[in-house]
C-alpha cells in the first residue's frame, strides 16, 4: 500500500469521524430510551430547531455519498422528493401534506428525541394546570374535541360552553361584543379535567413544533376547523405606532394592558366576528411570518412594499387576502372558507327553523330554471358568495357556465365535476374586462360574475346581459333595488358607454330581473330580507295623457302639442322602473307579497321545460294567488 492511498484512507477516517462527532454534537438527545436528556434542550423551541435541523439535512444531503443499494437508493430519493413536495405544499391549505410533514417529524422526535413519560412534562406541563399557559390549555381541549368530532371539534366546543355569544367586556364594559376569554378557557378546562395519554401528549408537543416550523402558528388547527374563517393582525395597536404624548395618554386610558396587534386573532364564526382574546402569535416577526406564508398557493407573486396586498386562494378552496405597511398600518391577513360539502339551500336557509323556507327555496329554483338575470346583494359576511355556489344547482344541466372573480372562490368544479364550467380570475397582467371579452368566445350559456366591484366589470354585465349570454348571475353589495340600479346607472356614464343618465337607467333596469337580498342578524343568523323584481314601467297611456284628452277636441293644434310635452316630462321626470318586493323575511318566516308581474312569469315559462313551467305556474297560484285578470 502506497504512502498515497495510505494518507487518504486516514484523511476519509478523518471525515467520517468529524461528520459523526457534529451530528452528535447536533443531537445530545439522541441516546436510547431512558436517556437523561439536559433540561435546557426540553423546551418546544428547542425541538423545533433540532426538527428543523434534521430535516433540512435529510433533504439536502447527497445521496450518491451514502454507499446505498441500487434499491435502497430509489427508495430514499422517493422519501426526499415526497418530504420536499410535502414541505412545499404543507402551509398552502394541503391537509394530506401537513399531516405527511407532521408524521415525519413525529418519526424523528420519536426516534431521535430521547422524549419518555418521565421527562414529557418538561416540555409541556401537562401534569400541573396552574403551569399552562390558556394557549396551551386551549390546544389541548381543542385536540380531544378533535379526536372526538373531527373537524367540527372547535364548533362543539363552542356550543357545549355558549362560547360565541354577546358579552360585555371591552372599553370597561360598555360595549357589546363577541370575545372569548382566557378566563372561559381556563374554567373549561378546569371543568373538563382532561387526562392525556403519553402519545396524547406527544401528539400535543408534534403539533406545536409543525406550526411554528412550518405552520400558521396559533391559527393552524383553527384554520382546519369547520368555520368560516380566521383573521390576524386587526385589533391592538401597531408595533410602530409612534409614541408620542397624546398617544401615551390614550393608551393609559384603556388600561393597564394595551394589546398589540401581533396579538390579535379573530375567528369568523356562523356569521359572527370573535375575538380569541386569549390567543397571541407572541412577536410581530411571527405575525409576519405567517401573512408571509398563508398566501403563496400557486405562486401568486410577492408581497412587497411596491405591492402591499395580495387576493389568492389556498388549496381547499379558501380565500386568503394578506396585506402590509404601507397600503395597511400594519400587516394582517383574512382568510375566509367555504363549507363545499354542506352547500344545501334548505342548510342554508335554515329550513328546519325557519317557516316557509321551501317557499324562497323554490322561488329561488324558479329564477335559475327560468334563466332570469339575478343579483345577489348583502354586505360582506351575509352569505352572497355561498348563496351562488349553491343556486347553481338549480340551472340547467345543458347550459356551459362561465365564471369571472377576482380569486378563485366559487369553485364550482368542485361542486359539480360533471358539468361544463370554467372559470377565470383577474391577475398582474389581465384585468378583469380582459377576462369578461374572452368568455364571449368560449361557448358559454350563463355567465356568473363572482363580485361586481368595478366600473369596467359593472358596464360590462350589462351589456354582457344584453347579448353576450343566455343569462348572469352576479354578487354585489348594494343595499336596495334602488341602489343596485343606480350604481350600475353611474358605471355606465363613468365608463363612457353612455352619455344619458336617463337612457342609462333605462338600459340597466331592462337588463336587471330580480334582486335576491341576504342580511344577517347581530347574532350572525343570515336569511334572505327579501327577493326584488325590477319592474319596467310602461311609459304610455298615463295620467299625463289623460289629462290632455280633456282639452278642446276643436282646439287640435294645442291638443297635440300638449300631449307631446306632457309624454315628454312625464318621461323624464318618472322613474322609468319599480321595485316590487317578490317575497320577504318577517318575523321568522318568509312571506309571499307580490305575484311577479305576467311579463316576467311568461318570460321564465318560455326558458323552462313544459313540465317546470307547469309546476311553476301551479307554485304561483298556491302561494300567490291566481294571476289577475
Amino acid at each position: 500500500m502506497s504512502w498515497l492511498n495510505l494518507l487518504i484512507i486516514i484523511v476519509i477516517i478523518a471525515g467520517v469521524g468529524l461528520g459523526l462527532y457534529i451530528i452528535l454534537r447536533k443531537n445530545p438527545y439522541s441516546g436510547a430510551e431512558g436517556y437523561d436528556v439536559d433540561a435546557e434542550h426540553m423546551n418546544i423551541d428547542s425541538i423545533t430547531e433540532f426538527a428543523t435541523e434534521v430535516i433540512n439535512d435529510y433533504v439536502n444531503t447527497n445521496l450518491l455519498d451514502l454507499g446505498l443499494t441500487a434499491e435502497e437508493f430509489e427508495r430514499r430519493k422517493e422519501v426526499v422528493a415526497d418530504l420536499k413536495t410535502a414541505l412545499k405544499n404543507c402551509n398552502t391549505g394541503s391537509l394530506a401534506d401537513k399531516l405527511y410533514v407532521k408524521e415525519f417529524i413525529s418519526d424523528i422526535l420519536s426516534r431521535n428525541y430521547g422524549i419518555t413519560e418521565q421527562n414529557i412534562n418538561q416540555i409541556l406541563p401537562f401534569h400541573d394546570e396552574y403551569l399552562l399557559t390558556d394557549q396551551d390549555k386551549f390546544e389541548i381541549l381543542l385536540y380531544l374535541y378533535k379526536q372526538e368530532h373531527g373537524f367540527d371539534g372547535l364548533s362543539k366546543l363552542i356550543e357545549a360552553y355558549d362560547l360565541a355569544r354577546l358579552k360585555r367586556l371591552i372599553e370597561k364594559g360598555q360595549t357589546e361584543s363577541y370575545i372569548i376569554t382566557g378566563e372561559e378557557i381556563r374554567n373549561i378546562y378546569q371543568k373538563e379535567n382532561p387526562k392525556l395519554t403519553f402519545e396524547d401528549k406527544f401528539q400535543i408537543i408534534v403539533q406545536r413544533v409543525y406550526q411554528q416550523y412550518k405552520g400558521f402558528g396559533p391559527i393552524d388547527e383553527i384554520r382546519d376547523q369547520t368555520i368560516d374563517g380566521v383573521s390576524g393582525g386587526v385589533s391592538g395597536v401597531p408595533v410602530n405606532m409612534n409614541t408620542v404624548e397624546h398617544e401615551i395618554d390614550m393608551m393609559q386610558g384603556m388600561g393597564s394592558k394595551v394589546p398589540y396587534g401581533y396579538e390579535s386573532i379573530w375567528m369568523f364564526y356562523r356569521g359572527k366576528s370573535v375575538h380569541l382574546s386569549f390567543l397571541s402569535f407572541g412577536s410581530d416577526l411571527e405575525l409576519r411570518r405567517v401573512c408571509q406564508n398563508v398566501y403563496k398557493y400557486g405562486n401568486p407573486g410577492q408581497l412587497s412594499e411596491a405591492k402591499s396586498f395580495i387576493v389568492n386562494d389556498m388549496q381547499d378552496g379558501s380565500r386568503v387576502v394578506v396585506v402590509r405597511p404601507p397600503f395597511a398600518e400594519s400587516w394582517a391577513f383574512f382568510i375566509r372558507k367555504f363549507d363545499l360539502p354542506n352547500l344545501v339551500l334548505d342548510r342554508l336557509l335554515a329550513a328546519d327553523r325557519v317557516k316557509n323556507a321551501h317557499i324562497a327555496m323554490q322561488l329561488l329554483d324558479y329564477l335559475m330554471k327560468g334563466g332570469q338575470v339575478t343579483a345577489v346583494t348583502g354586505e360582506q359576511g351575509s352569505g352572497k358568495t355561498t348563496l351562488l355556489m349553491a343556486i347553481v344547482k338549480s340551472i340547467y344541466g345543458t347550459y356551459n357556465l362561465r365564471i369571472q372573480e377576482l380569486a378563485f372562490e366559487l369553485h364550482l368544479r368542485r361542486l359539480y365535476p360533471e358539468r361544463n364550467i370554467l372559470s377565470f380570475r383577474e391577475t398582474e397582467k389581465i384585468t378583469g374586462q380582459e377576462g369578461l371579452d374572452i368568455q364571449k368566445k368560449t361557448d358559454g350559456s350563463v355567465n356568473i360574475l363572482g363580485e361586481v366591484a368595478t366600473d369596467p366589470v359593472a358596464a360590462w354585465l350589462v351589456q354582457m346581459a344584453q347579448v353576450a349570454s343566455k343569462f348572469t348571475v352576479f354578487s354585489h353589495h348594494a343595499k336596495t333595488m334602488k341602489d343596485l340600479i343606480w350604481s350600475l346607472r353611474n358605471s355606465l356614464l363613468k365608463t363612457g358607454t353612455f352619455q344619458n343618465e336617463r337612457i342609462a337607467e333605462e338600459q340597466v333596469a331592462n337588463v336587471i330581473s330580480f334582486d335576491v337580498h341576504l342580511d344577517k342578524e347581530q347574532n350572525g343568523t343570515r336569511y334572505i330580507e327579501r327577493i326584488t323584481e325590477c319592474v319596467v314601467i310602461d311609459q304610455h297611456g298615463t295620467q299625463f295623457s289623460e289629462l290632455a284628452e280633456k282639452l278642446e277636441d276643436e282646439n287640435m293644434d294645442l291638443r297635440t302639442i300638449a300631449l307631446a310635452n306632457l309624454s315628454y316630462y312625464q318621461k323624464m321626470t318618472s322613474s322609468p322602473w319599480k321595485a316590487s318586493n317578490i317575497l320577504e323575511f318577517r318575523d321568522g318566516a318568509y312571506i309571499p307579497v307580490n305575484r311577479p308581474s305576467a311579463k316576467k312569469v311568461e318570460d321564465m315559462a318560455k326558458n323552462m321545460t313544459s313540465k317546470d313551467a307547469k309546476a311553476f305556474r301551479a307554485f304561483l297560484d298556491e302561494y300567490w294567488g291566481p294571476e289577475a285578470a
